[in-house]
């Protein structure tokens, strides 16, 4: 190949080819010495910082113009690197020029662009490539659907005003998303990444939309990260994170953002924080303007939705329906502006805040179950009833049933016993008019069989009325010769509790004497069996 620039090329591009031929980075900015820079020490210019931002206003000339047919000739077909030199394409501060067009093509070569503006979109379907970063560069648009990288994908603090597609998209190691600003497209999406598989991490902590961004059925490997993210949906498309199917082999962060580390960070490519921010620092919550959707969901370790905020039109919803993972964390600091859906979820530990929930049936719960109740702050089982029952309209017997048996794993039986009777209350709400009168008596007697105390002062006050009407109702012996001694106190109990003789047996009741018995007989039955339970219940845990 030729070692020379070919002719007609400016002065710009041919330096830019020799500084590809070396392994160079060509620096064009006007902070730097005079004329383009290819490596070691440069003297400050007087153009200072303002004249470098690519999403400024400053005009840059011709000396910092390279066309995008020159890009896409070194990346395409370029020469040979100088010996002892791998060739690769790293260029700051450029003004590139018309469509850079790498679509179908392989690039063999190593890219990295940092502060340059492109007058119009990249185009890089179904390119193959090893590793590619654009950071902090302003493009019109990326498309870049079925790209197959060997490496990462960054595109860490640019601007991409007509959003990003990455459809089925294959990226090697990492995605990085991190401080981008993405608009949305002709559909009202900022990021069109369905299908697309990520074999490590996918960083987008503190990306900011006007647009979905759509990650339905794709794949990440490690973890995928939205820390500070603040997504806005945009008219006609009410979805600001849409991600049904999704699959994150390890940990899913819809959560806040330590400011002290990403303001004023001069991290190299906008991944990670600049300086560890002390524990107290502020932070920036993860916001969604606009519907979640992560139904039919993976997630391998965590789903972590911790200092996040739900900004949701009524009827909006977070949908986290049929999700699987071992731990869920829901920890918002203000409930939903709409409905969350849990709907057949499943889940090991549910780490949450009484506070997070959105109430008033806006919560779906049918179906949805968990091993252990881990709350982030106290979460008491009157509040966690009022979670059930703020859940849904209808009557679910089964979202009760399956916060007692987690209750009871946790050794909280009385927090169980609790849900349990609170079942039964709601359920009388649910049954026929004399249905809901024997449940109203039921409940006020023994409470279901969950208040045994309530039974026995019942119980107490049955003896004393029974004592009471026996001491003035004395009655006939059963037989004529023998006459026992009358202890009426011992007689009342004795009916209460037939199973016992107290040597008050021979006696023989009538009239309304016999009527009074057989009620004693009756209420002791039902409410000393209940005494009973409780105390063996006692006893048990004990």
């Amino acid at each position: 190949m030729a070692e020379r620039a070919p002719d007609g090329w400016t002065a710009t591009e041919q330096a830019l080819w020799q500084a590809f031929r070396h392994g160079r980075t060509l620096d064009l900015r006007t902070g730097t010495a005079s004329g383009p820079r290819t490596g070691g020490a440069a003297e400050p210019r007087t153009g200072g910082a303002d004249a470098d931002d690519p999403f400024g206003e400053a005009v840059w000339d011709s000396g910092r113009t390279v066309r995008a047919e020159v890009l896409s000739r070194l990346l395409l077909d370029g020469p040979a690197p100088v010996p002892g030199r791998v060739a690769s394409l790293k260029l700051t501060g450029a003004l590139v020029t018309g469509p850079l067009r790498l679509a179908g093509g392989t690039i063999g070569h190593y890219v990295e662009l940092h502060d340059c503006r492109f007058d119009q979109k990249i185009l890089m379907s179904e390119a193959e490539a090893g590793t590619l970063r654009f950071i902090n560069c302003l493009v019109p648009r990326l498309e870049a659907s079925r790209l197959v990288t060997s490496g990462d994908l960054h595109l860490a603090r640019c601007r991409i005003p007509q959003g990003v597609r990455l459809t089925d998209a294959r990226i090697g190691t990492d995605l990085l998303l991190n401080q981008a600003v993405l608009g949305g497209d002709r559909f009202g999406r900022a990021l069109s990444a369905d299908g697309v598989a990520v074999n490590q991490d996918c960083e987008a902590d503190r990306l900011v939309t006007d647009g979905e961004v759509s990650l339905r059925t794709a794949r990440i490997g490690g973890r995928l990260s939205l820390r500070g993210a603040q997504l806005h949906s945009v008219p006609g498309n009410h979805n600001a994170l849409n991600a049904v199917r999704l699959t994150v082999g390890h940990t899913l962060y819809l959560s806040g953002s330590a400011d002290g580390g990403w303001y004023g960070s001069q991290t190299y490519y906008g991944s990670g924080y600049g300086e560890v921010p002390p524990p107290d620092s502020p932070t920036t919550p993860f916001r969604a303007f606009g519907q979640v959707r992560l139904s039919d969901g993976r997630f391998e370790n965590a789903c972590l939705l911790s200092d996040a905020e739900f900004h949701l039109d009524r009827g909006d919803e977070v949908t986290l329906r049929r999700i699987q993972t071992p731990e869920l964390r829901f920890t918002c600091r203000f409930p939903a502006g709409g409905s969350v859906s849990l709907s057949r979820a499943r889940v090991g530990n549910l780490v949450d805040a009484p506070g997070a929930w959105p109430r008033h049936g806006t919560i779906g719960l049918t179906g949805f179950t968990y091993e252990c109740l881990r709350p982030a702050v106290p979460f008491s089982a009157h509040d966690r009833i009022a979670w059930l029952e703020g859940a849904a309209v209808e009557f679910q017997p089964e979202s009760y049933e399956q916060l007692a048996a987690a209750l009871r794993r946790d050794g909280a039986d009385d927090d169980a016993r609790e849900v349990l009777y609170a079942k039964q209350r709601r359920r009388r709400q649910t049954l026929p008019r004399p249905a809901r009168i024997w449940g109203r008596i039921q409940d006020v007697t023994v409470g279901y069989g969950f208040r045994p105390g309530r039974a026995a002062l019942w119980l107490l006050l049955a003896w004393a009325l029974g004592s009471l009407y026996f001491a003035t109702h004395e009655l006939q012996p059963l037989k004529a010769d023998e006459r026992p001694h009358w202890n009426p106190v011992l007689y009342a109990l004795g009916q209460l509790l037939p199973v016992v003789d107290l040597g008050q047996s021979g006696w023989n009741p009538g009239g309304a004497a016999q009527w009074v018995s057989a009620g004693l007989v009756v209420v002791g039955w039902v409410l000393a069996t209940t005494v009973a339970a409780g105390a063996t219940r006692m006893l048990q845990r004990g």
